[in-house]
Order: C-alpha cells, then structure tokens, then sequence
C-alpha cells in the first residue's frame, strides 16, 4: 500500500535521508528505530506531506501522492502523534468524533453515521466508558488510545504514529502497543510508528526500519535488523539478546542490557 522509492528528505539544500526505499503492506507493522537527530521526524513529516520530498516518490497503492489534496491523502492516512492537551476540554467522544473531519464537506456537521464510526472506535479500544470524559482529565495512557480511537475514526488505510508510548508508564506502554499489534492484523492496516524501545520493534513489528547515527538504513524482520551489534553502534550501549520460551511453548526475543562492574551478592 504505501511505498517509499528512492526518497530524499531534508530541509532547504540540505538533505537528511537519502535513497530511502521501503514499501509497507496491508497488516504490517513496521518500527522505525534510531537515536535522536538521525531523521526520523524528518521522514516521518515527509510522508505526511507537512515537508516537500526533496527526491524520489512516495506511493499509495501505487499512485504517487505528490498532488493529492490533503482531503484525499486524509482518507488513506491517518496520523497519531505524541498526546497532547487541547486547549478546550472536550469530551473524549468529540475528540473521537473530529476524526471524521476528512469524509465531511466545508460547514458540515458529522451525521448519525459519522458518530456511530466514533462509537465503534471507541469500542475497538475497549474505552467507550470514557465517551463523557473530559479529555483534559484523563490520564496520559486513556489519552494515547482516544488519540488513535481519533485516527481510527477517519478510517484510513495507513497510520503513522510518533511515539505512541512516550511518556507513558510500563503498563500502559504495553497496552497500547497490545492495542496496536491487534489493530494492525485485524484491521489489515498498515501501520508505521517511531520508538525508542528495540524490544517493542522485536515484540510487536513485522519490520523494522533502523536508521543509524551515519544516516544510513536498514530494513528487514525485527530478528534480522536489530543485533548486538546495531545497538552498540547505534546507541553506545552493551546488551544481549536473547530467546524467551514461554509456558505456552511461544518464543519471544528480547534485549537486555549488559551491566558492567555490578556484582551481585549471594
């Protein structure tokens, strides 16, 4: 569905990525992994159309987006970003219900229709509950999943989201990447989201997308990508990785970090 094929991406006359090729597929879930100031904003305000390619094509089903209407790229691309607080207190329900925006005319009001689409994605997230709730005064994890319960509402094809763990506690962080993984497989969505944490790209994605401090890239299965060895030039740090063998007989692969001169006593 969406394809990357040979982009550039930069700013004035300077360019951050280069060549950059990929294409994500219905159902997929693709992290894209890196330190800070290697690009990642830079991509990602590239596909959303906020920043001009400097290079190369990006596709929807096969069609370059390069003069879509931002009504139409609406309507295949949905975007979550990092939660934030508006500045009135609407309810969880109106937020939800403002991801119709793209399938409504200049004026209009959403119709039954459009409040029922807000219901479901409520429904979908397991937060109907919160439908009345002052959006300002939930938590920070009950606002990431109204944020994507929003982006599900417009019913895209493709979601980017930024970070959707940031800020958020070990549980809710799970949660939501749970929320995701389960939206993605059965939704048939393709989505494509930024994280600092290798072991949610070697949990939750089907590629991964890593970009290294020399802005070069590499992409391919989670199990693949992200080594040992990607992750001591990348972030500087020692780790093992590991294979966990769960009481069901399934098999995750985790990362942990190696803590030198620790010792610990009997």
């Amino acid at each position: 569905m969406l394809e990357l094929h040979e982009l550039d991406c930069g700013y004035a006359q300077r360019n951050i990525l280069e060549k950059l090729s990929f294409t994500l597929g219905e159902g997929e879930l693709l992290c894209l992994l890196g330190p800070n100031g290697v690009g990642k904003t830079t991509l990602f305000k590239t596909i959303l159309g906020l920043l001009p390619s400097r290079g190369g094509e990006i596709r929807l089903n096969g069609t370059p987006t390069r003069n879509w209407s931002r009504r139409q790229f609406a309507q295949w691309v949905g975007y979550v970003p990092q939660a934030h607080t508006p500045p009135f207190p609407f309810t969880v329900r109106e937020v939800v219900t403002m991801g119709r925006v793209a399938h409504l005319s200049t004026f209009s009001s959403p119709t039954r229709q459009d409040r029922e689409i807000a219901e479901q994605a409520l429904d979908t997230l397991g937060i109907a509950y919160l439908g009345q709730s002052s959006y300002t005064e939930i938590s920070g994890g009950e606002r990431q999943l109204v944020l994507i319960a929003r982006a599900l509402a417009q019913q895209p094809r493709i979601l980017v989201m930024d970070e959707p763990t940031s800020n958020l506690d070990y549980g809710n962080q799970l949660k939501v990447m749970a929320h995701v993984s389960r939206i993605a497989r059965e939704q048939n969505m393709g989505i494509i989201l930024t994280t600092h944490y290798p072991n949610h790209a070697l949990l939750y994605a089907s590629q991964v997308l890593a970009l290294t401090r020399d802005k070069r890239y590499h992409i391919g299965h989670p199990d693949a990508i992200i080594t040992e060895g990607y992750l001591r030039a990348t972030y500087g740090v020692e780790t093992e990785i590991h294979d966990i063998h769960h009481r069901d007989g399934n098999r995750s692969r985790l990362c942990v970090p190696v803590c030198a001169n620790v010792r610990v006593e009997a």
